[in-house]
Order: structure tokens, then C-alpha cells, then sequence
């Protein structure tokens, strides 16, 4: 495997950078009661959407889940319209009427974030069939976990998408649960990638904290999506940090798993290989990171200042009102 040019290997650690330190205060900003909501955490996950992404243009699509923040924000999603949609803030991505499980920005080409098990793939598979009737040489990537993989909706897309050949990569961040329920007590096979074989399309399994790895197996998928020759399954191998949802004790997990999982911590990995490989110095690096804590700072003032929407929001944006003579 060749390496990334350095400007790559630097852009996907800047991403990784945003999405740890965007996680980190977040779940500090909730603790400390500053803001009240549900969220999910993605820390640990953060070199799969950060690797994706630097591959994507802003004409390229996602769609993610409710667990999915470090999806939207790799994508392109403003740090301060993502805060104050998580905030309530009538300034937030869907004017604070969607919260944590439903950031949208399809300026930057986060088309939907949905709280329904298993929807990614049957909404990125009807963005990709438009592109392909467009004519133009757009993908889309549909996020999703492990647990998704039961889902009809996944066998049914995947189906679809290859009979037609539509330009879409499947992504199944396979962290090892379910929710609270282990990957092996629910799905019958060992390894969801080898699922692709059903529907004659690649699928293949990656370290999802390997963001080299990740780039590399990301950079074939959309290439071949590109070029017309149909989806990809990728399985990108990897843990969560904090549980479903923020607050989870993980009383599910073996005594000890935790702990070993934790050292395998991307962001500390990628970061010192970037240094003791003369990639990029300790100054660049944590420039970066410098940058990207006065940057959430902002975003968190932002959306603090931000107004509440009025009690009108809850007519708005759900009915088309046609006038009937």
C-alpha cells in the first residue's frame, strides 16, 4: 500500500482532530448541564468518515444515523450550525426542529441523518440512482452500524443498488454491538463484508482505525462508483468509547474489554505516526489542534446566543400549502 500525498495524510488528521475535539467538549458541555439533550458519541470512530471524506467533493452525498455527528462534520457540516441544532437553536442546521438525530446540510452534501435503523441505505441508493440519470459522475455513502446489517432495508438496497450498478459505498462501522447487544449474538455471519457476495458486489473488511488502511480501501470503492461500475461494501472494524448513548454504564461488555479496546485509540496512533514518520512536526500538529479548540469554542458561544425558534416553526417546513381555487 503507497502512501497518501502528505497534503491528504495532513487533511485526514485534520479531520480527526475536529471530530475527537468536537466529542470531547461536547460530552463536557453536557456534563457540566450547560446543555440537555440525548447524544451519541463518536469518539474512537473518528479515521473512518475523516479518511471517506477527504475522497468526496461537496457534490458528493452522505447519509448517516443518529450516532453519525463525526459523518456530518467530516463531510462539511458548519461546527456552528451543527451546535446549535443539537442546542434547539432556530440557527441550527434544521432551525433546532431536528436535534442529535437529525442533522441535515445539504449544502455541504450531508443530504440526512435519520434515527430509523437501517434507512441510510434505501435514501442513498434513490440520491444515487438521480445521479446516474443526471449523468454525472457523483456517489453517495450510506452510513450505518453493525446492527443495521439484520435490517431488510439493508439486503433490499444492496440488491437494488447492484442490479442497477448505482454509484453508492456501503459503510458498516462495525463497533461490536448492536446497541447493548454483541455483533456475534445477532447476526449469523462472521463477517458482514462477506454479505456482498449475495449481491455481486465487492465487500471488504477494514481496520477502521487504521486511517491509511481506511483511505485505501475508500479510494478503490469510489473510484469504481465513479467510473460506473456499481457499490462497494465496506466493513470498517472499530470500537466505541462511551456506549450507545452517552451515559451508558457498559455493564454489557466483558470485564476488561474495554480497557484493551482502548489502546486502540486511532487519533493517539495516526498522530504519532505522522510525527516519527517526518510526515508533519509536533508544531503543525498542534497548530491544528489549537485551531479547531478556538473554532468549537465559537460554535458553542453561537449557539448559547442563539434564540430558541418561536412557537410558528411548528407549521413550517412540514406541509406544502397550495392555494385551491
Amino acid at each position: 500500500m503507497g502512501l497518501p500525498t502528505k497534503e491528504t495524510m495532513l487533511d485526514i488528521f485534520t479531520k480527526m482532530s475536529l471530530l475527537k475535539q468536537n466529542d470531547e467538549r461536547m460530552r463536557a458541555v453536557i456534563k457540566s448541564g450547560r446543555l440537555v439533550m440525548p447524544y451519541y458519541s463518536v469518539r474512537g470512530q473518528e479515521a473512518i468518515p475523516s479518511a471517506i471524506s477527504t475522497l468526496l467533493r461537496d457534490t458528493d452525498f452522505i447519509c448517516t444515523i443518529y450516532r453519525g455527528t463525526h459523518d456530518s462534520l467530516a463531510k462539511g457540516c458548519p461546527v456552528d450550525k451543527l451546535w446549535a441544532e443539537l442546542a434547539g437553536r432556530v440557527t441550527g442546521t434544521c432551525k433546532g426542529k431536528g436535534g442529535p438525530m437529525h442533522i441535515t446540510h445539504p449544502e455541504s452534501g450531508v443530504m440526512v441523518t435519520t434515527g430509523i435503523v437501517g434507512s441510510t441505505m434505501p435514501i442513498a441508493n434513490g440520491l444515487a440512482w438521480g445521479s446516474k440519470l443526471k449523468g454525472n459522475d457523483a456517489v453517495t455513502i450510506a452510513y450505518f452500524g453493525d446492527g443495521a446489517s439484520n435490517i431488510g432495508a439493508f439486503h433490499e438496497s444492496l440488491n437494488l443498488a447492484s442490479i442497477w450498478k448505482l454509484p453508492v459505498i456501503f459503510v458498516c462501522s462495525n463497533n461490536g454491538y448492536a446497541e447493548h447487544t454483541k455483533t456475534e449474538a445477532c447476526t449469523a455471519i462472521d463477517e458482514i463484508a462477506r454479505r456482498a457476495d449475495s449481491y455481486s458486489m465487492p465487500g471488504v473488511r477494514v481496520n477502521g482505525n487504521n486511517p491509511l488502511e481506511m483511505y485505501e480501501v475508500a479510494k478503490t470503492a469510489i473510484e469504481r462508483a465513479r467510473a460506473g461500475e456499481g457499490p462497494t461494501l465496506i466493513e470498517a472494524m472499530t470500537f466505541r468509547f462511551f456506549g450507545h448513548v452517552f451515559g451508558d454504564d457498559d455493564k454489557y461488555m466483558d470485564p476488561g474489554e474495554k480497557e484493551e479496546r482502548l489502546k486502540d485509540d486511532p487519533y493517539p496512533f495516526y498522530r504519532s505516526f505522522l510525527i516519527d514518520g517526518g510526515h508533519a512536526g509536533e508544531d503543525e500538529l498542534a497548530a491544528i489542534e489549537a485551531k479547531h479548540k478556538d473554532e468549537i469554542d465559537a460554535a458553542l458561544q453561537f449557539a448559547l446566543d442563539s434564540p430558541f425558534p418561536d412557537a410558528d416553526e411548528v407549521r413550517r417546513d412540514v406541509y406544502a400549502y397550495e392555494v385551491v381555487e
